[in-house]
């Protein structure tokens, strides 16, 4: 993409986040190129307050009219029961609304957002998972993607291979400033597993956040600082490719979202000024996130963003508690304005507190603190400013004004359904996999025998096993390992190997035949991995047009969404029955905590991690196992059922707990 007039690169959009009014305003204030914004459903962050239809309709008309781009982010997973209500919404989004684009996880969104009429881009949310060069052309060829937002764990000679892949008509956004997650995006299972709160669907409680202990020592062994590229931004600009640098924060205030904004802008257009630099530093310093990592953007030199003796909280530490008794206060090391927003201790901590400053306060000057709390803070416990309002609201008062004069449409939600896809498919007997790390020749009646493919499963395999085998595919790939996995597919190919199962759609690409293994003669039978988080018919169907033969569905569903699945699947579904399932899978190894060791959450739940190649896998210490459920499963439709062994490490002992996950529960 190029400047009309010029082959000069058009400059990549500095792309704003917004949870709220104000942030939006903050956003269009601080002279974003584009906004993106959630609504209060469908969207991964719906702890933010988020936007009606009606509020969204004024604003996206307020960008529009200065040339600012508005995306809604509808990236939550779908149940069968969320269709018709998200293509309601869709519906209205096109009728009224018209943003530039849409934010998806769910493939589901691609065949809603067509069936509604939706004329502006589809863009991949990080939680896709595209995570490797040779998934481009297959997220454009067959989906007709623009844009893909790549992993944050992504390193800068990772993203350029990215975009030298990177096929006409699509785009790469890359994040520069804001929260990093423990757990891979799309990969991240621990809010679900220890309380039905699904990441995937934007109710993630943090738990990564939390203290845990191992071997006597209480720690913060997952809790991230934030990701801060500042100065080294400048070297996307090379790459062409990279349309948007996207800020992560809509749960964030208008406070962060206009100095971020404005910080990033300066780097983006004045990067080589040494004093516009300086200063776009110190609106970084100020912009009251958490303190800020590199992480891997620089290969040569990586940083490991978990840092336990660090500050892990959000917002600028501005003192320490001070007094005894009923009059605790704060010597302030900044100035404090009326509307500005405190944070006593860690969001974690039972006693934490918040509280809104209600006089100007000078530097070093004294406020008194009004705790409304049960329990005694702790002593000199940490004081936070997380937002500040008022200092800043002339910026965007203007802005408010011409809000107020645009005129709402009627937008209304009309009742329409989803066209779901017909089933197609014969039904056969059900069989289970028992799914190993390394190949083991185990005979068991009715069950068939899997394995996770890598190097060392390739060594141990006998010739003979090949075409019995099912292979099972690693659920994250690097660009580094691209060539590694391709290479070993090709093996499992060339010694007999047909059935496979692919841990992100996008490992299709390592399969340049579709549905032959020439030298055999034999048809390949590739089914969608559990860790594909498939979760209702239409993002089944998608998979189709793959070649994919069936598709084993997500792991967070409830029992109700489980038995409606097979009724208007249009693949056989497969469920994974029992077995280890990781709370997540990272590429961040902390070097406080130890692998293979059990270390305990706050509230008693313990867990485990160890590698697997450059990855770190967090298992909960007992298993998933809806096995007594298998009679009921078959009668609703399921064939395969899957079986995940993971070895256990030396003195770790299961606990005997139920694994029902979200079984009985309603996910959120």
């Amino acid at each position: 993409m190029h400047l009309p007039g010029n082959n000069r690169p058009q400059p990549p959009e500095i792309l704003a986040p917004a949870g709220n009014k104000a942030s939006f305003l903050a956003a269009l204030a601080s002279g974003a190129d584009a906004v993106y914004c959630g609504m209060k459903r469908f969207s991964a962050r719906m702890e933010a307050k988020n936007f009606s239809l009606e509020e969204l309709d004024c604003l996206t008309k307020l960008a529009h009219g200065m040339g600012v781009k508005v995306y809604v982010a509808f990236n939550s997973l779908l149940k069968t029961v969320d269709l018709n209500r998200a293509a309601n919404f869709l519906n209205a989004l096109s009728r009224w609304i018209k943003p530039d684009g849409l934010i998806i996880q769910d493939l589901s969104l691609i065949s809603l957002a067509r069936q509604t009429g939706f004329a502006g881009e589809i863009h991949l949310s990080t939680l896709a998972n595209v995570s490797f060069p040779a998934a481009l052309n297959l997220v454009r060829e067959q989906y007709g993607i623009d844009r893909v937002v790549v992993p944050r764990e992504l390193n800068i000679d990772e993203i350029k291979a990215l975009a030298k892949a990177c096929p006409d008509g699509l785009g790469l956004e890359v994040f520069v400033h804001g929260a990093l997650c423990y757990g891979v995006s799309g990969r991240c299972y621990w809010s679900s597993f220890f309380g039905g709160k699904s990441g995937l669907r934007g109710r993630c409680v943090q738990p990564c956040r939390r203290l845990y202990t191992q071997r006597g020592q209480k720690q913060r062994f997952f809790s991230c600082q934030d990701l801060s590229l500042d100065v080294l931004s400048k070297v996307l600009l090379s790459i062409p490719k990279v349309r948007a640098w996207k800020i992560e924060g809509r749960k964030k205030g208008p406070h962060y979202v206009y100095h971020t904004v404005k910080a990033y802008k300066i780097m983006r257009d004045f990067g080589s000024d040494p004093e516009k630099k300086k200063f776009a530093l110190s609106l970084l310093e100020i912009s009251l996130g958490r303190t800020g990592t590199h992480y891997n953007f620089l290969p040569q030199r990586p940083q490991n963003p978990v840092n336990v003796k660090g500050q892990t909280g959000s917002g600028l530490l501005v003192g320490k508690l001070q007094g005894t008794g009923k009059k605790p206060y704060l010597i302030p090391k900044v100035e404090l304005f009326p509307g500005d927003t405190l944070r006593l201790g860690y969001e974690d901590e039972p006693w934490h507190a918040t509280q809104t400053v209600s006089k100007y306060i000078p530097k070093r000057g004294r406020l008194y603190l009004k705790l409304a709390i049960k329990r005694r803070p702790a002593k000199a416990a940490p004081v936070f400013l997380t937002d500040r309002k008022e200092s800043h609201k002339r910026l965007w008062s203007e802005l408010e004004k011409k809000l107020a004069n645009i005129p709402a449409s009627k937008v209304n939600l009309q009742e329409i359904k989803a066209r779901l896809p017909r089933k197609s498919f014969k039904k056969g007997p059900s069989f289970e996999i028992n799914i190993y790390r390394i190949p083991k020749n185990v005979k068991i009646k009715g069950q068939e025998t899997g394995c996770w493919l890598s190097a060392q499963s390739h060594k141990g395999m006998p010739g003979r096993l090949y075409t019995k085998t099912w292979w099972f595919l690693p659920p994250a790939v690097w660009p580094d390992g691209e060539n590694d996995l391709k290479s070993l597919v090709t093996l499992a190919l060339k010694k007999g190997g047909r059935n496979f199962i692919l841990n992100a759609p996008w490992q299709r690409a390592f399969f340049t035949d579709m549905t032959e293994n020439r030298k055999s003669g034999r048809r390949l039978n590739l089914w969608a991995g559990p860790f594909c988080n498939l979760t209702n018919p239409l993002s089944i169907d998608a998979l189709i047009s793959l070649g994919f033969s069936g598709a084993i569905v997500s792991p967070e569903l409830s029992s109700k969404d489980y038995l409606v699945l097979p009724k208007q699947s249009p693949l056989p579904l497969g469920i994974v029955l029992s077995g280890n399932w990781p709370l997540c899978v990272s590429r961040i190894i902390s070097k406080n905590i130890r692998e293979k060791e059990l270390f305990i959450s706050p509230r008693g739940e313990q867990a485990w991690g160890r590698s697997y190649g450059s990855d770190f896998w967090v298992y909960p210490n007992w298993k998933l196992d809806i096995k007594k459920k298998k009679d009921e499963l078959i009668r609703a439709g399921y064939r395969l059922f899957v079986h995940l062994a993971e070895p256990l490490p030396k003195g770790v002992k299961l606990k005997d707990r139920p694994g029902m996950w979200n079984w009985d529960l309603e996910l959120r």
